[in-house]
């Protein structure tokens, strides 16, 4: 329940109270599980906070149908809002949750596209850009901003954006990261499962630039094998590849680069804030994430 806690800390920060956010802090949470029943459905992932995907478990056609529920009843509390923060606020907060679910669903298909075309050129800047889309704006970005839009009724279009996105960028860094470099007991997903899947990473397009032209062909012709075909040694030979020309080490960095600079960010945006456990867990969440095993 990430996303509700700095959904809810956010708004505590702002000066208001628990119950100003939580029904939208109850509706990020059913539309993250949405997100996710359906991504695993996407990605053909079997494994997920160590137990088994809901379609792994009980089949797609069950799956996708949950995902549907949790993405429809996340309206209910948005609508519920209204009761207690008055129309206006609670049309801003609806206006708020659709133009994020527009732009998560905008970098999924990005990423689905790069996976579908076998793309392959693509640099840093491409990465980041979906990851913006994809994950920065549900996962960081909106929580704040409704936290805030909850406690004080209003909004600019900027606040919390720049800090949510360094915050949220460092997260997904540190997850790829994870993916790859992790403990499969700590993590609870399957390690190598984005080279299975055939995702663009950090660290694939920091060895495809740092590697060899052979590597380079190696690298991408398993990329273009069918899923089933990229096997646990192949998968190994590229996670080697990835250390031996520190694309992981550079992607860690990275990471923990981004969370200082959402760190400064914070400070910006929150700095003016009275003190308060909130906002002191808002800021230390970043380092906590940056750093995080699982």
């Amino acid at each position: 329940m990430l996303r509700a806690a700095i959904c809810l800390a956010s708004c505590r920060a702002h000066g208001g109270t628990i119950d100003d956010a939580l029904d939208s802090a109850v509706a990020i949470e059913l539309l993250h599980n949405a997100f996710m029943i359906h991504d695993d459905i996407e990605d053909d992932s079997f494994v997920r906070r160590g137990r088994p995907t809901l379609h792994a478990e009980h089949g797609v056609p069950i799956a996708l149908n949950v995902g549907d529920a949790l993405s429809f009843l996340s309206l209910g509390p948005l609508l519920d809002n209204a009761h207690r923060l008055g129309h206006e606020v609670a049309w801003m907060i609806m206006h708020e949750f659709f133009e994020v679910v527009a732009r998560t669903i905008e970098g999924q298909a990005i990423e689905l596209g790069w996976m579908r075309d076998d793309v392959f050129d693509l640099d840093e800047r491409d990465y980041l850009q979906m990851v913006l889309l994809k994950t920065c704006w549900y996962t960081t970005i909106l929580p704040c901003r409704v936290g805030k839009l909850a406690a004080t009724g209003s909004l600019g279009p900027k606040d919390h954006v720049q800090f949510g996105t360094y915050f949220g960028t460092s997260f997904q860094v540190r997850d790829d990261v994870l993916n790859l470099d992790g403990d499969l007991s700590e993590y609870g997903k399957e390690i190598g499962g984005d080279i299975r899947e055939g995702k663009r990473t950090m660290m694939l397009l920091h060895l495809l630039d740092a590697g060899s032209d052979c590597e380079r062909r190696e690298v991408q012709e398993l990329y273009r094998r069918p899923r089933e075909d990229r096997d646990d040694a192949a998968i190994s030979r590229v996670i080697d590849l990835m250390r031996s020309h520190g694309s992981i080490a550079h992607a860690a960095a990275s990471s923990n680069g981004l969370a200082g600079a959402a760190l400064a960010q914070f400070d910006a945006e929150f700095g003016h804030l009275p003190d308060s456990d909130d906002k002191r867990f808002l800021r230390e969440l970043v380092l906590h994430l940056a750093g995080r095993d699982r």
